[in-house]
């Protein structure tokens, strides 16, 4: 299949999700509030790296652009409109990086409706520190563990397709030169998800560990966060979960 349709397959399975939650309050609230509690999930496992250092950068990368609650239908609508002029303006590898960030993103659309589901159908209240164990409950609901351990290697792809552009010679200055074709043809948003990850990522290779080190971090605890809502004790579970989101900053 061609790079623009596994784009606009991926767009269309985003835009679907997203008008069956419109069209039900309920479920676009429920789904809402996942999202929300993702992204703080993120801020307080990462916590450390968000606060200083090294890797700040990459972790707010990270945050807003793959496990942030931001709206991505400008990015998406982009992404659908103009999937076929992609693979004439931009290079293959660059392609690959957006082929593979669309079919994320599908991806995690579809577990986070099947939560918003599982939330909405739960008795349990969601207010302080039962949303942890309403979380829980509709992880282990929806189930999937092969589709989180693939949502993980997506995510551990596109790292490393932005690190293997930073070596790419001459990219970052082509970036620099499409930024005015790419948001006149309206890939604006696209643009800024690429040129801030190639910064964020050549930024790390000039640092001790590298971008190596974080995708390794990333791996580790985002592999220990699957085993948690999976295998352990759900009371244990409950509370850990609760620990990790009093840590978001």
């Amino acid at each position: 299949m061609e790079p623009a349709q596994k784009i606009r397959d991926a767009v269309g399975q985003v835009s679907q999700l997203r008008r069956d939650a419109s069209g039900n309050p309920a479920l676009g609230a429920a789904v809402a509030v996942v999202k929300r509690l993702q992204s703080h999930r993120f801020a307080g496992t990462y916590a450390d790296l968000l606060g200083d250092g090294p890797y700040r950068a990459a972790a707010q990368f990270f945050l807003h652009e793959l496990y942030g609650d931001d709206d991505y239908s400008e990015r998406d609508a982009q992404f659908s409109r103009i999937a076929g002029a992609l693979q004439r303006l931009f290079p293959r590898q660059v392609m690959a990086t957006a082929v593979s960030l669309a079919q994320l993103h599908a991806l995690t659309e579809q577990l986070d409706h099947a939560m918003g589901v599982a939330w909405q159908d739960s008795a349990a209240p969601d207010n302080g520190s039962a949303q942890a164990a309403r979380y829980a409950s509709a992880w282990r609901t929806v189930a999937r563990r092969a589709d989180r351990r693939a949502q993980l290697a997506m995510v551990l792809e596109i790292g490393g397709e932005l690190q293997r552009l930073t070596r790419a010679p001459g990219l970052r200055l082509m970036l620099k030169m499409m930024r005015g074709p790419a948001v006149a043809a309206g890939m604006g948003a696209l643009q800024r998800f690429l040129e801030s990850g190639f910064d964020t990522f050549a930024a790390m290779a000039r640092q001790p560990g590298g971008a190596d080190g974080f995708m390794a971090l990333i791996e580790e605890r985002e592999s220990a966060l699957i085993d948690l809502l999976f295998d352990t004790d759900f009371v244990a579970c409950e509370t850990e979960l609760a620990r990790i989101l009093g840590q978001a900053r």
